[in-house]
């Protein structure tokens, strides 16, 4: 660290009585600071906010279930939720607002988990909605919801570790000792420094069951017993294998999700009663808006909010004679009614932050519960070790009561007693002090026989215990009873249901176009037209750049597809209805700039098609030409970019769509000509064929120039006809008259 020390301050300080060092500039090294200040806190948001640990919670989760669980709210009547933030307080200090929110987030009310933790009463808001608010915390109640027993469950015997809270005048415990997994049965996100946390719901069951055979079968294949996510507001799961096997083993990837809709026939209207997570109903309605206003949702008349006492439901007019499947498809194309759930299963396994798959989450959590059981069975055993030796004391006294109470009764001070019992039983300190305490009631002989009765019982239950914490099968017979007991009582059946890819892509239908025939022009400098024949008769006569030309006029629909390629073997594809009508008095639209070109490249041909059928046909300096099967270019998707569309090894010289063969006349820079069948060239699929050779080229010498043929059989193009390719070629006369033979 460098100091610069201002002079002009320092004597003003000798002067006038200025505070030494005052205008003082310090440099600091930013990484210095940057370790020194912000490091902590992005470790301290990492571990002890953001991200979930093994037992499924966030700290701020666990204080807030933990003083619930404190104050007896897992069996007993509810109480205001004001109440439950004030005393979670005492263990979260971040204020009421973000603990109370935490709340809402777990409650039954706002249906936000698959298995809620609180049982809520009055307005805690719903998930789906953004401006649905939460009543305050004054006006609602909560107590613990009865799945809580699984997360409490032999808490009080040592089965998890507990520290100090923030002021270390409470105890809070580390982990709770969930008896399943709740990591992966309810949805947990956070968003920490430098990393986040996305992490999916699945069916209680499922999960269950999948633990069950993971624990018999470390090779088990999860996806049998673990098909799909499960989210709480249902929908269907577009059920992508692979996707999901990808999830499954690195812990990251993405889920599409759809909504769930009924068409009313006698209203004719839509309702929408399940959206993914991603979103609210607000988003969706907004987008609907929007796209009606834009012209692309015609078809709707009307779409408003009418959640009410019975869970969501957003409803959609419909027009009258147009299918509701057919718009369903089109929203959830360009709406959230179909989104995207992100997956990144980043969890804190011993205060370390990583990124797991599925089986490894599955083994961690195998492992923490493994603990637990030794940990609570360890504590079980020491209690009844100590119980029983207690009794061990207590049984020397059935020898001779009397002379119990004659040791007692004879001993002149208090503080001797025990230790006069000791000498006169033979027992220990703590034996003796329990046999003091018996109540003189208590000294008769049924009462001791009872006591000592449990003797041989807790030396069964104690070999019991120990065979349990020597035996690893006992521990994981155990952890399975225990699941399969949640998944006995808790299960339900699932909610969100699955669909399958190909199912949409038969259900997909495309977007209502208006349908006319139309005339494309396409120009040499790469201006484009979309003319209507009415337009034509009226003026037929083209406004242009000047020196441009028009090299094609293609008569189609609007409808079509366009396919503009390019000089960088790039073809963009568009819809003629993403085109406004022209006039033939207006320039056109610049391709270049409509596909968002590079500034170095040319749009050279257009090609117009409605089945895709037929064939393309390149040539390249280098004397090659390429046959491509039109179906080549179709794509299912509404890609508007292919690259690769033709082969870069040679320069184009000139392509050509054709729906059949025909004649081409090739020149070269020799002076020599071909005339060939288009018939000889063998139809490819793959766009990036270099072709074949149509002529062949000395050194130094290139194509330059192709043109159709439309009649061959006239004596002096008969001269340049060839069969079989590659040809030489012949000396190309050109003079005025076989010019004009030759022209097409």
């Amino acid at each position: 660290m460098k100091r610069k020390k201002n002079n002009v301050s320092k004597n003003i300080s000798k002067t006038h009585g200025v505070i030494e060092g005052a205008g003082e500039v310090i440099e600091q090294k930013i990484v210095n600071t940057i370790k020194e200040n912000y490091m902590p806190y992005a470790m301290s948001v990492i571990m002890s906010r953001a991200i979930p640990e093994i037992d499924g919670f966030k700290p701020s989760h666990r204080k807030l279930l933990y003083t619930m669980y404190k104050m007896g709210l897992l069996e007993s009547a509810r109480t205001k939720s004001a109440n439950i933030v004030g005393q979670t307080m005492k263990l979260n200090p971040h204020g009421d607002s973000a603990i109370y929110d935490t709340m809402v987030r777990l409650s039954r009310g706002h249906e936000a988990l698959l298995h809620p933790y609180v049982d809520s009463k009055g307005n805690f808001g719903k998930f789906y909605s953004r401006d649905m608010a939460y009543a305050a915390s004054r006006y609602t109640e909560a107590k613990l919801d009865s799945i809580c027993t699984e997360l409490f469950k032999d808490i009080e015997k040592n089965t998890v570790n507990f520290v100090d809270n923030y002021d270390n005048t409470l105890k809070e415990p580390v982990l709770l000792p969930a008896s399943y997994p709740s990591i992966l049965v309810n949805a947990n996100t956070g968003i920490a420094v430098g990393m986040a946390s996305s992490i999916c719901p699945f069916n209680l069951k499922e999960v269950c069951n999948t633990a069950i055979q993971l624990i018999k079968n470390e090779k088990h294949n999860i996806l049998k017993t673990l098909i799909a996510p499960d989210f709480p507001g249902g929908g269907h799961i577009i059920y992508d294998e692979d996707k999901i096997k990808e999830i499954y083993k690195t812990g990251k990837g993405g889920i599409k999700i759809r909504s769930r809709y009924v068409y009313d026939k006698e209203e004719h209207c839509i309702d929408i009663n399940s959206i993914p997570p991603t979103t609210t109903s607000e988003a969706i309605i907004e987008k609907v808006i929007d796209l009606v206003k834009a012209g692309k949702a015609k078809e709707i008349s009307d779409i408003r909010d009418e959640t009410g006492i019975n869970g969501l439901k957003i409803t959609i007019d419909l027009k009258r004679g147009f299918d509701p499947d057919k718009l369903m498809n089109k929203l959830f194309r360009f709406t959230p009614l179909e989104d995207t759930f992100s997956c990144n299963f980043n969890i804190l396994v011993k205060e370390t932050p990583k990124v797991m798959g599925v089986r490894e989450i599955f083994k961690e959590w195998t492992l923490f519960r493994e603990e637990c059981i030794i940990r609570r069975t360890e504590f079980d055993l020491n209690k009844k070790k100590d119980k029983l030796h207690l009794l061990y004391g207590l049984r020397c006294i059935l020898l001779d009561i009397d002379k119990a109470i004659s040791v007692i009764r004879d001993t002149k001070e208090e503080s001797m007693v025990v230790p006069n019992l000791m000498d006169a039983f033979s027992i220990d300190r703590i034996q003796a002090e329990y046999v003091a305490e018996v109540k003189l009631r208590h000294l008769n002989r049924e009462y001791i026989l009872k006591r000592t009765s449990e003797t041989n019982r807790l030396e069964e239950e104690i070999k019991d215990l120990d065979d349990i914490l020597n035996n690893k099968s006992r521990i994981d017979e155990i952890i399975i009873d225990e699941l399969e007991e949640v998944a006995r009582t808790y299960g339900k059946p699932r909610k969100s249901i699955l669909i399958y890819p190909e199912q949409i892509a038969d259900e997909e239908q495309e977007e209502d176009i208006p349908d006319y025939p139309v005339t494309f022009f396409f120009t040499r400098e790469g201006y484009f037209k979309k003319i209507t024949p009415q337009s034509l008769r009226m003026n037929s006569e083209h406004r242009l750049k000047e020196g441009d030309s028009i090299i094609e006029s293609v008569e189609g629909s609007n409808s079509s597809d366009l396919l503009f390629f390019s000089n960088k073997a790039r073809v963009y594809k568009m819809k003629g209805s993403s085109f406004p009508d022209n006039k033939s008095s207006v320039l056109g639209e610049f391709i270049g700039a409509k596909v968002s070109a590079d500034e170095d490249e040319k749009i050279v041909y257009m090609a117009v098609t409605k089945d895709y059928k037929g064939f393309m046909l390149f040539f390249f300096e280098d004397g090659r030409a390429a046959k491509i099967d039109m179906k080549s270019y179709f794509t299912k998707t509404n890609r508007k970019k292919l690259v690769n569309a033709f082969s870069d090894k040679s320069k184009l010289v000139k392509c050509f769509y054709l729906s059949e063969d025909k004649d081409f006349l090739v020149l070269s820079s020799s002076g020599k000509a071909v005339i060939f069948n288009s018939e000889l060239l063998s139809l490819k699929s793959l766009k990036s064929t270099q072709g074949v050779h149509v002529m062949n080229l000395k050194k130094g010498y290139r194509i330059i120039d192709i043109q159709e043929v439309k009649d061959t059989n006239k004596s002096n193009n008969q001269r340049y006809k060839v069969k079989k390719i590659p040809a030489s070629g012949y000396v190309y006369s050109s003079d005025r008259e076989q010019a004009e033979q030759l022209r097409f």
